[in-house]
C-alpha cells in the first residue's frame, strides 16, 4: 500500500521542473516521513541523483528522513520561551513521553522536537502539537494536553 502511495505521488510530478521540495513534502504529508524507498523511486523515475535528493531532504527541518509518530510535538526553545520556563516544559514533555527531543515513542504515537522559535513569543512558553499552538504553559498543563492526543 505504501509503495502505491509513493508511486502515485511521484507520478503527479513527472515532466515538471523545480518540484523536488514539494514532492518530498507531499510524501511526508502522506507517510509522516520520507523513507529511503521513496527517495530511490524519485531518483529512478525523475532522473534526480540520490545525493541531490538527500541534500534537499536533510536541509529542511520540515522533512524527516526518520519515522515520526502520529503526533508531532514541537517545543519552542527561543529566547522568550526560554526565559519563561521553556526548558521546564521540554523536561516535562520528555518525562511524560519517556523520550528525548529528536526521538519518537516506541508506540509511534509521539515525536518530540525542539525548535528555535514558533513565532508567538508573547505566549511563551509555547508548544505546537500537530500544528495547534498552546501557550502560557506550565508543567501541570502538559499532562492534560497529552491526554487529548492519546
Amino acid at each position: 500500500m505504501t509503495e502505491d502511495k509513493i508511486e502515485k505521488i511521484i507520478n503527479m510530478y513527472q515532466n515538471k521542473q523545480g518540484i523536488l521540495i514539494q514532492l518530498l513534502l507531499d510524501i511526508q504529508r502522506e507517510l509522516n516521513w520520507v523513507p529511503y524507498k521513496a527517495i530511490k523511486n524519485i531518483s529512478e523515475k525523475l532522473k534526480i541523483p540520490i545525493s541531490q535528493i538527500y541534500r534537499i531532504a536533510s536541509f529542511y527541518t520540515g522533512i524527516s528522513l526518520n519515522p515520526r509518530g502520529r503526533h508531532l510535538v514541537r517545543v519552542c526553545a527561543g529566547t522568550a520561551c526560554y526565559v519563561r520556563g521553556g526548558t521546564r516544559i521540554l523536561d516535562s514533555m520528555e518525562n511524560k513521553l519517556k523520550i528525548k527531543s529528536g526521538e519518537t515513542t516506541n508506540d509511534k504515537a509521539f515525536s518530540l522536537e525542539t525548535v528555535n522559535c514558533l513565532g508567538c513569543c508573547a505566549l511563551g512558553p509555547v508548544i505546537e502539537i500537530d500544528g495547534q499552538y498552546f501557550g502560557k504553559l506550565n508543567t501541570e498543563k502538559i499532562e492534560k494536553l497529552l491526554k487529548n492526543y492519546n
